[in-house]
């Protein structure tokens, strides 16, 4: 999806989509530090996101709003990874709490940036999704949730299934939630490209899930929960 101007500099093409105008200056300021080279488009509803995303085939990245006019939360979001399934979408929002990221990632977004965070932390999370990977704040690994009876018990089948992976998938799978190609697996585990994706299917079926960001979300919840029982 990268593409090139005439001076053979890569650029991308990034929408911020929010409908207050100061939060999207801000955003643009920081979407210029991480990507240099970009071209960005502003939108303030959910309507005209979806126009943007319609008028324009070759857009690499949607920052979206969860709370602006039109948007359905997760239905929203779905509608985007349906018709545009080669954007990756990143929300940017006030809400910081479980549910709200668990749904935007299960949903098909490729990373949830509450807007407490840091410009630093921004970047990073705006290049590791660039990159094919998926950011989720770290403090929603870490959480502490209270449970139910009914919700330990699924909890603890969780861990067993979070215990599933065999070193070497696991080897795997720390790449590839960094963004990581079966290409570029293959040379940094000294493998070739059929056993990385002999591992990748593997890694699916253990998960029952069927492609890399699902991945990532369902295995980080099983880490996070592993933690919290340990």
């Amino acid at each position: 999806m990268e593409k090139q101007n005439q001076d053979n500099a890569i650029r991308y093409q990034i929408v911020i989509a929010d409908d207050h105008a100061l939060v999207r200056g801000g955003l643009e300021l920081v979407v210029k530090m991480a990507v240099p080279n970009s071209d960005i488009f502003q939108t303030n509803s959910f309507d005209e996101t979806l126009k943007v995303l319609s008028d324009e085939n070759s857009i690499d990245l949607l920052l979206l709003d969860l709370m602006m006019p039109g948007m359905d939360s997760e239905k929203s979001i779905q509608n985007i990874t349906k018709n545009y399934p080669g954007v990756p979408i990143v929300i940017v929002s006030v809400k910081e709490d479980f549910d709200s990221i668990h749904m935007a990632i299960s949903s098909g977004a490729s990373g949830y940036i509450p807007k407490t965070s840091l410009p630093e932390v921004t970047i990073s999370a705006i290049k590791l999704v660039l990159a094919g990977g998926v950011y989720i704040p770290p403090h929603v690994l870490n959480s502490k949730i209270d449970t139910t009876k009914e919700q330990s018990v699924e909890q603890s089948n969780t861990l067993n299934k979070a215990k599933i992976l065999s070193k070497r998938q696991e080897e795997v799978f720390n790449l590839i939630k960094i963004g990581k190609s079966n290409q570029s697996i293959a040379t940094e585990l000294n493998l070739t490209i059929p056993t990385i994706k002999m591992h990748v299917s593997a890694i699916f079926k253990k998960l029952d899930v069927k492609n890399r960001t699902e991945a990532v979300a369902k295995y980080s919840d099983m880490q996070r929960v592993s933690e919290l029982i340990s």
